[in-house]
């Protein structure tokens, strides 16, 4: 049986999330610290541990970090760009409620994001590092699986996505995709739960990696389909219920 989110809640707390290589400059110490707290509320937003409708308070979050108030706006603007929080000039800024439309329509452009993306990489003259890569997050997920450790299971879920769109060398879509995941976050952490969805999870994973090994790219784009698939079969299942307790 799968640990409860009760018994991890502090486990996922300590999980350390992947930072899109995007946001961080090197020698750039007060962007550091605006990345860092965009990591922080981030995280605490999509594992549910700020709830919808949450208010921020920034001083709080400030003292709490060690930082000044600046990168806490900075992170917050950021967050709000990516539409997980809600920002009222007279009255605050609160965690946005689950918006089913919002998480159709992102659920709609990394479909076909991510199925064109798989499919130019399986074209790739030579994927042999990038297969090796997945190969060991693969046997990283099956020991995630065996320790019943679903918050290690959830970060090594995003290092396989963002593994693959490494070799891209396509910025912008990464971006673009790191947003759509972003408003999917909250909603598929829950379903990360379900009996039987990490399972099926990783045997989805490695039929797209076994799909990019045929070289085939139609194959690959068919394996991440079905993937998408099931996460949003998955996600909007629950959907009503999210978005009443948003």
């Amino acid at each position: 049986m799968l640990t409860s989110p009760e018994s991890k809640k502090q486990q996922q707390q300590e999980t350390k999330m992947v930072a899109s290589p995007r946001r961080i400059q090197p020698g750039n110490s007060e962007l550091s610290k605006t990345e860092r707290v965009y990591q922080n509320l981030r995280r605490r937003i999509r594992e549910l541990e700020l709830p919808p409708g949450s208010r921020l308070q920034k001083n709080e979050i400030a003292d709490e970090l060690g930082v000044s108030r600046a990168p806490v706006n900075e992170a917050i603007a950021k967050l709000s760009e990516e539409g997980l929080i809600d920002v009222f000039p007279q009255s605050g800024s609160f965690v946005a409620p689950i918006r089913p439309e919002d998480i159709r329509e992102s659920m709609l452009i990394r479909t076909g994001l991510e199925v064109e993306a798989v499919r130019r990489i399986t074209m790739m003259p030579d994927t042999s590092d990038l297969l090796n890569r997945l190969d060991a997050n693969l046997a990283q997920q099956t020991q995630a699986l065996e320790k019943n450790d679903i918050a290690w299971l959830d970060t090594l879920d995003e290092e396989f996505h963002n593994t693959l769109y490494s070799v891209l060398n396509a910025p912008k879509v990464h971006r673009l995709l790191d947003t759509c995941r972003a408003l999917l976050d909250r909603p598929r952490f829950k379903t990360l739960w379900e009996a039987g969805r990490p399972f099926a999870t990783l045997k989805e994973h490695q039929r797209i990696v076994d799909a990019i090994r045929t070289g085939d790219p139609e194959y690959a784009g068919q394996a991440m389909r079905l993937h998408l698939r099931m996460v949003a079969k998955s996600v909007e299942g629950d959907l009503p219920n999210l978005s009443e307790a948003g």
